[in-house]
Order: C-alpha cells, then structure tokens, then sequence
C-alpha cells in the first residue's frame, strides 16, 4: 500500500501547556501544502516494539520556579470618578481566567472602537485643500491693490489720463467689484466649511476620550484582578504542589499560571491599544487649530481689508 504524507507550514507554533501524560499542548497556525512523501507500507510478519531506557511512568511535570514578585504597580485611577473606580472593582471580581471565551473577547469592543475610530477619524474630515483658501486670499489681495494702481508719471501718464474716460472707469470698477464678489463668495464657503470641521473635530476629541477612558477602565480591573489572582489562588496551588509531590498538583499550578501569563498579555494588547488613543488625540487639535487660524485669517480678511 501507498500513501502520501503531506506537507505543512506552521506560521506560528506556541507551546502553552503541558499535559499529565507529559505530551504539550500546543496553540498554532498551520497551512496545508501540496508538497508531500510517498510511503509504501507493506505487511509484515510479525508486529515487534522495542523500547529503549523509557520510564515506566511519566515524569512529574516540573513545578515552575516563581518569578522575582516586581515592584508593586500603581494603577492611577485618577481620572475615574468614585462611581467608575466602583465599577471598576466590582467588574474586577467576576473576571474568571478560566473562561478562555471571556480572556479572548475581554477589552475586545474597545479595543475595535479604538482601531475603527484610529482609522477613520482623520479621514472623516472633509476633504479640503488649505491652498486654494491662501490662493484665494491672495487673489483677493492682488485684486484690492489693482483698484489703488497709480497712474504713470510723465508724459504718457498724461496721454494714459486723457484716455482714460468716465465710462471706461466705471467699466474697471464693475469689473473688479465682480471678481472681488466672486473671491468673497468662495472664502465664505470655505469658512463655512472649516467651521463644520472644527466643531466635528470637537465631537471626535471626545468620542476618543470615552473610548480612552473604558480601556483604561477595562486594564485597571484586569491589572486588580491578575494581582489578587497571583497572589492567592496561584501562590496556594505552588505551596499545594510542593507540599504533596503530586503530578497532578503540580500540572494544576503549572496550567494556572499559564492562563495567568495568557491574561497578563491580553492587558498588555489593550495598553498597546490605548497608546493609540494617547497619540490620536493631539493630531486632532493639531488640525483643529489649524482650521482656528484659518477661519481667523479669512474673518480678518473679510472685515478689514475690504
């Protein structure tokens, strides 16, 4: 008989665990390939199994030496109100690390509100182009000045004033009164428009403080919880395991201690998260004073110049 072995590529390969039997338990990725062996089996006459130096029982599986305890980290809570640091602690005492559905999805709303808004806050501002708001300043300008032009000196000054007569300056002025009207027109729809934007920019400012505040919300109970966990349940399965010798203490500290290290790391995704956050919020008062000092420069250039 032939067979073929297929081929693999594992694109991630995590050891997590360790089973009482001494296997691992393994967390991967894998991608099946159409590269494979060929195998021929072919039927034998007798079946014979030679082991080597194997113990006769699996060994005990090692009880993991605890770390170094760091220095306690304070947790600040500062900007949470009495209600919210309640909230807080009592959310903090339901978290259950052997749920490994809640360990996934814990933070996960805030953390995609984070990414989604991360994402789309600058891009929800109204497409404008600043340069046509200076082009157009400018124009306004350079349009003013023509109105205050000084007749030349001299000879053909006086030949240019002779020519120049009531109609034909009459005609000069409508004309510029047009195209200053026309430049006007189109400053104050740019005003308008960066007016709406700053105000929406306000709405973002603190939409992205609510989703800064429930991430911290949600790392400050999972920091409360993870402490309290290590230091009781944890630290008394190490003493338990010590003390009996037994297999499967020792497997139930090390499996525990394991679904601690899981959860540290999913705190550590949300304070990765909430950097975002951190870093959002002064690009969007960067481009709202921007706009303040456009909108200024265009008031300014409506009300004094002409």
């Amino acid at each position: 008989m032939q067979i073929e072995a297929r081929a693999k590529i594992n694109w991630t390969l995590d050891i997590v665990g360790q089973r009482a039997d001494g296997y691992h338990l393994m967390d991967m990725l894998m991608q099946p390939v159409t590269l494979a062996d060929d195998i021929t089996l072919a039927p034998a006459e007798e079946i014979t199994l030679t082991l080597g130096d194997v113990p006769a029982t699996p060994a005990t599986p090692k009880i993991e030496e605890p770390k170094p305890e760091p220095e306690p980290v304070v947790l600040d809570d500062s900007m949470l109100s009495e209600a919210e640091k309640k909230a807080v602690e009592d959310f903090a005492k339901k978290i259950d690390i052997m749920d490994s559905s809640l360990v996934l999805q814990y933070g996960a709303a805030a953390q995609k509100n984070i990414a989604a808004f991360s994402e789309n806050a600058l891009n929800s501002v109204k497409t404008k182009d600043l340069g046509e708001v200076g082009k157009a300043l400018s124009d306004l300008v350079v349009e003013l000045k023509t109105l205050d032009k000084p007749e030349e000196k001299g000879i053909f000054g006086f030949f240019q004033k002779k020519k120049k007569d009531l109609e034909a300056m009459k005609a000069s002025y409508s004309k510029a009164e047009a195209n200053v009207d026309k430049i006007v027109n189109v400053l104050e729809g740019h005003q308008v428009v960066l007016m709406k934007d700053i105000a929406m920019l306000d709405q973002m400012f603190e939409l992205n403080n609510k989703y800064y505040k429930e991430l911290t919300m949600y790392i400050l109970a999972g920091k409360k919880r993870l402490e309290h966990l290590r230091a009781n349940e944890l630290e008394e399965l190490r003493k338990k395991a010590e003390t009996t010798g037994a297999q499967e203490d020792a497997q139930a500290y090390n499996d525990y201690a394991n679904l601690c290290n899981r959860f540290e790391k999913k705190i550590h995704d949300l304070e990765l998260t909430r950097a975002i956050s951190i870093q959002t919020a002064p690009q969007i008062r960067m481009i709202q004073n921007n706009d303040h000092v456009m909108v200024e420069k265009i008031q300014t250039t409506l009300m004094n110049t002409i």
